[in-house]
């Protein structure tokens, strides 16, 4: 048996999104390493931040990666794994594969959102289409001076670009008869070439944070591409690179489901990647950790 952990990306942080880890000792470690980045304690910061805050693009990534490592660090994990992450969830990943203490991930999360946002500009965002084949949606993006942003299953496509311009893209995507399309609550154009500025300056922070290599027992697959990540010094340049160009998750996915996944459970905040999981893979056991009332059921489907 060897299940998958997927680890969401920013977008669906809310007020609840710790409420699970209420009185669970072994997530403090990494709310306290969160609290010195984020400058508050990340369960209170979460409860009680309004819109603006909770999807303000360094917060919810920070928040967004706390929430995946603080469930990792409750599933009391063993055995073998393979994991792998969603935009920032890629972050998340590398933190529960070992390459990263919890410090350093929520750390190095700070730096890439910090990045991002100066690349950016503070005029970028992401929006969805979904139910057009990838040629319209290229087509779709080149005339409104958008980009494709990231490739899920099941003809769902994550655009970037400036605001205005997503907008303006997902309407039009209406019209020409995609099923939905929306931009998202979220304030940056990640993954795509408008964070070019971002990729150098986050390459050398994380090569500067070691050579560590994955854990004994997890295989870490990379979002990008769907190749597996076996050090710090192998997957830099990737990790880096994604920040502006397309992410491939409808492949990594594939790759997991290839390397022997035979269940996956989405560590969150909501239940985005296991619904479209399921969409994908009908016949494989998929669950996100937000279906389970308690960790100890969560705990008790992972290694039933």
């Amino acid at each position: 048996m060897t299940a998958a952990l997927l680890c969401s990306g920013q977008g669906r942080q809310a007020r609840g999104m710790f409420g699970m880890f209420e009185g669970a000792g072994a997530a403090e470690p990494v709310f306290a390493a969160a609290a010195s980045v984020l400058g508050a304690e990340p369960r209170r910061r979460a409860a009680e931040a309004d819109e603006a805050t909770l999807h303000d693009n360094r917060t919810g990534q920070i928040l967004c990666v706390t929430r995946a490592l603080a469930a990792a660090a409750c599933l009391e994990l063993h055995g073998s794994f393979l994991i792998a992450g969603y935009s920032v969830g890629e972050m998340a990943a590398w933190g529960i594969a070992g390459l990263w203490t919890s410090e350093e991930t929520v750390r190095l999360t700070a730096i890439r959102a910090e990045l991002m946002d100066k690349a950016d500009g503070g005029s970028g965002g992401l929006g969805f289409i979904r139910g057009l084949d990838r040629d319209a949606v290229e087509r779709l993006v080149a005339e409104h001076g958008c980009s494709v942003a990231i490739i899920n299953p099941d003809r769902l496509f994550v655009i970037g670009g400036a605001r205005v311009d997503v907008a303006g893209c997902c309407a039009k995507a209406l019209i020409v008869g995609a099923a939905s399309a929306r931009p998202l609550a979220v304030n940056v154009a990640s993954h795509t070439p408008r964070l070019s500025s971002a990729v150098e300056p986050f390459r050398a922070a994380i090569s500067s944070s070691g050579t560590a290599e994955v854990a004994k027992g997890r295989t870490l697959v990379g979002a990008s591409d769907g190749m597996v990540i076996q050090s710090i010094a192998q997957g830099s340049a990737g990790l880096a690179r994604q920040l502006a160009h397309t992410v491939d998750w409808a492949g990594a996915l594939e790759a997991l489901v290839e390397r022997g996944a035979d269940r996956m459970l989405e560590l969150g905040p909501g239940a985005a990647l296991s619904d479209m999981m399921r969409r994908a893979y009908p016949a494989l056991p998929t669950r996100s950790l937000d279906d389970f009332q308690t960790l100890a059921g969560a705990r008790a489907w992972l290694s039933a």
